[in-house]
């Protein structure tokens, strides 16, 4: 996975580092139609895209159906690691273009059917400015190359960690036994992984894809939980948003949006 993981990391790096303010203003300036602009650039493995959303949120710059469309889109290290594994290209292919019709989906029915529902304080967006808002913070004096050997280290790190509890569960509870209990779990499995992707972490998206790569989790469970994650845009929003509740709000709907998806796509297989 490694020469794979370089090369993945090192584009995504260097995307960051050139096209950001770019892509912010693509953002900004969708309007109440951003969501489309939203879910076509969260598919793009950029792990600060969705904290810039977050921000741009906060900042009453996009809408609510922009912000969500952003996170079902982002996948956050979904993406590398499925690169980096040859037998989840197909994998990869599907979950890009499930997410990205899903995310369409979400930010549509916010956005134009339910605008006149959802209170303005929730449905926010056309107030602010996008140059008003700083969505970088990225260490200016560290290389591209430092910058990509050290994410590269960090997940290499994850993965090594993850696999290592998924086989020492894999022996201790018998591979029998594990694959009789995820065919039990069946749907329930989807509200679990729907919960783990709110954790604002890489180690969330890193532990349901190799989960999946190893058999021990469903399509559909994947699905739910990078559905619900953003990366670090939960936190990003948790500490720019100002009414605390309104973040609360966010992240509900955001498990509610996650477990939807896990049993949507759970009907279509």
């Amino acid at each position: 996975m490694l020469p794979f993981l370089l090369v993945a990391y090192f584009l995504i790096e260097y995307l960051e580092r050139t096209q950001s303010e770019r892509l912010e203003a693509a953002l900004g300036k969708g309007g109440k139609f951003g969501f489309i602009p939203g879910a076509l650039l969260g598919l793009i493995p950029q792990c600060g895209f969705s904290g810039m959303a977050a921000n741009l949120y906060a900042g009453s710059v996009i809408t609510l159906g922009t912000l969500t469309a952003v996170f079902i889109s982002t996948s956050d290290e979904a993406l590398p690691l499925l690169i980096a594994n040859p037998e989840g290209w197909r994998s990869l292919g599907v979950l890009m273009l499930l997410k990205l019709i899903y995310a369409l989906l979400v930010g549509f029915f916010l956005d134009i059917v339910l605008r006149k529902i959802i209170p303005a304080p929730i449905r926010g967006g056309f107030n602010g400015s996008s140059a008003e808002i700083d969505c970088h913070d990225h260490d200016e004096s560290e290389s591209l190359i430092t910058a990509t050997l050290r994410h590269t280290g960090i997940i290499l790190a994850w993965i090594f960690v993850i696999l290592l509890l998924i086989n020492l569960g894999v022996e201790l509870i018998g591979e029998d036994n594990l694959e009789r209990f995820i065919a039990a779990s069946g749907r329930w499995s989807i509200l679990v992984c729907a919960l783990i992707g709110l954790i604002p972490n890489c180690a969330s998206s890193v532990l349901l894809t190799q989960m999946y790569a190893s058999g021990a989790l469903s399509f559909a469970a994947m699905f739910a939980g990078l559905c619900s994650g953003s990366g670090i845009g939960t936190l990003v929003l948790l500490k720019a948003e100002k009414n605390k509740s309104r973040a609360v709000i966010l992240l509900a709907l955001m498990y509610i949006l996650g477990v939807a998806g896990g049993l949507i796509v759970s009907l279509l297989q």
